[in-house]
């Protein structure tokens, strides 16, 4: 049974460990509100850029643009994974890490098994996952969101646009976390490479535009646009995650200190009652036994 000493040290450590925790979801609340708003003003461009994109495959010769045109055969595959690099925000990690492991052993098992399965990896999480356990992890860019920039976004695109154009990748793919909620996250894949022109909405099949000087000079300059544009919704995106699942594990860990500290309260004040009637035994032993 533990002493009132042990119960003590034990209850100063937790409450420690709940100042603690409460400071970080206050953090992770504020980041959250700058983070949220950051993804929900990227998707309506990154949508429209989507949108005449879709409309533009329509009216040109897809083959014309390499980054337009489907590989005849997927032999190798690029897969852009986005995690965070930082601890504590849950599930964060560990879910979208099993959705990519996932998504590589069922759909492309035969080509990991060879080797043609290749990873860049945002974030330092995912890098130190999938290298530990001998996957291709290709480029990596721990630290990426400690100071979150369009620049890296573009390096991102720029990199898996080289690797497709090189023939090292027949398809690229996203695999991150949108922001949904705070409490529930929505797990990603889409296809980046090649862009499909099925990727569009509805509406931009029927949408008319005047084009200058040509939709094939249009399409020319959108492409890496919306490349750069599509990877940096999908960090923002990924960011807002983190800090909502941070905040929403932090919460949970308060709480769940709260708890920890009401029972050994309990603990303490009947360890203390428990001594308190020992000392009161032994004094009336002991007056017992001068009496005799």
């Amino acid at each position: 049974m533990p002493t009132l000493k042990d119960i003590r040290i034990r209850l100063k450590g937790i409450k420690s460990t709940q100042q603690v925790t409460k400071a970080m979801k206050m953090v992770a609340a504020a980041k959250l509100r700058r983070a949220q708003d950051r993804a929900i003003q990227a998707r309506p461009y990154a949508g429209k850029l989507k949108e005449m994109l879709a409309s533009l495959s329509t009216k040109v010769d897809t083959s014309l643009n390499p980054l337009l045109s489907p590989r005849e055969e997927v032999n190798k595959v690029l897969v852009v994974l986005v995690t965070s690099d930082r601890g504590l925000c849950g599930g964060f990690n560990a879910n979208i890490i099993k959705v990519a492991q996932k998504l590589i052993h069922e759909q492309y098992g035969a080509l990991n098994e060879k080797g043609a399965v290749t990873m860049i990896c945002a974030g330092s999480k995912g890098s130190d996952f999938f290298r530990k356990r001998g996957y291709n992890v290709t480029k990596a860019y721990p630290g990426i969101f400690q100071n979150l920039d369009f620049s890296s976004a573009k390096e991102i695109a720029e990199l898996a646009s080289q690797m497709y154009l090189k023939g090292e990748a027949d398809k690229v793919i996203l695999v991150y976390n949108e922001f949904k909620s705070v409490l529930a996250p929505n797990l990603r894949t889409e296809q980046l490479l090649p862009i499909a022109p099925e990727n569009g909405t509805e509406e931009a099949a029927g949408s008319e535009y005047l084009y200058e000087p040509s939709p094939e000079a249009i399409i020319d300059e959108l492409v890496p646009k919306h490349l750069n544009t599509q990877v940096w919704r999908v960090m923002l995106e990924s960011n807002a995650a983190e800090q909502a699942a941070r905040m929403a594990a932090m919460d949970s860990a308060t709480e769940n200190a709260k708890e920890l500290i009401r029972v050994l309260n309990i603990s303490y004040n009947r360890a203390r009652q428990a001594a308190i009637t020992k000392e009161l035994s032994e004094i009336v032993a002991g007056a017992d036994a001068l009496k005799q």
